[in-house]
């Protein structure tokens, strides 16, 4: 089925009244028209199951068959700090990412970040992050899309998690699994979660010195070392098989 996000004044009692872009997609791509069943979310707390009425050049409204509450997010907020890989790498995180559950992705520069972006890039890729971002949570049945926020420095993003409740960030170093096992067993619902991935090359170690001292605990993620696009999917799992109902 298919599956489209809407604004929260854009439902009424009985139908929500589908606008901008979606239509044409619908109209035009899809070939949907009276009859035909679809998904819409609000993009906060619910999923709606309704049947198209009448599809015009503008809009197209639809019945609204049931409604269903929460259920499909992660209980925690997980919140993923990625340090901004090379080439289309970062298209691969926030897609996989947003299918794991994550809550919100922000993009690090790091010591060791090859990628620079000057203020005309990082809004074009902003762009076609969240735009990313919007088609996974569409495929993967999300609740609501994930933001996708502009770049951050590492101090930044440190001071951003300063209010979570916890906040990690794994390290070839770190000893053991045992403590990440503790960490993320103590992960209830409602909790909010800083995940720190560093970038091709990882994090030096002036910087996870730094990260300690922002409170912030270096973790193993196993034997091996995983690659930038491999770790952030690696916690989310975990998390996803401790906290899923």
């Amino acid at each position: 089925m298919y599956h489209f996000f809407v604004k929260q004044d854009q439902v009424g009692p009985e139908t929500i009244v589908i606008t901008g872009p979606d239509v044409n997609h619908i109209k035009n791509v899809l070939r949907m028209g009276a009859g035909e069943e679809v998904l819409l979310s609000n993009g906060i707390d619910k999923d709606y199951l309704c049947r198209i009425l009448s599809v015009t050049k503008t809009e197209v409204t639809a019945q609204i068959l049931s409604v269903e509450e929460g259920g499909r997010e992660l209980p925690a907020r997980v919140y993923l700090f990625q340090g901004l890989p090379k080439s289309d790498k970062m298209e691969f995180i926030i897609q996989k990412c947003v299918e794991l559950g994550v809550y919100q992705v922000i993009p690090v520069e790091t010591r060791r970040t090859i990628v620079k972006l000057d203020k005309k890039k990082q809004e074009s890729k902003l762009r076609r992050w969240n735009a990313v971002s919007e088609s996974a949570a569409k495929q993967s049945g999300r609740l609501l899309v994930p933001k996708v926020l502009p770049v951050m420095t590492l101090s930044e993003a440190f001071a951003f998690s300063r209010e979570f409740d916890m906040n990690v960030i794994p390290f070839e170093h770190a000893e053991g699994m045992a403590f990440t096992r503790q960490m993320f067993s103590s992960v209830k619902t409602g909790m909010s979660v800083g995940v720190f991935i560093g970038p091709e090359g990882g994090f030096e170690d002036a910087e996870i010195e730094l990260a300690q001292k922002s409170g912030i605990s270096p973790i193993s993620l196993g034997k091996r070392i995983l690659r930038t696009e491999t770790a952030g999917l690696c916690v989310l799992s975990m998390l996803s098989l401790l906290l899923e109902p």
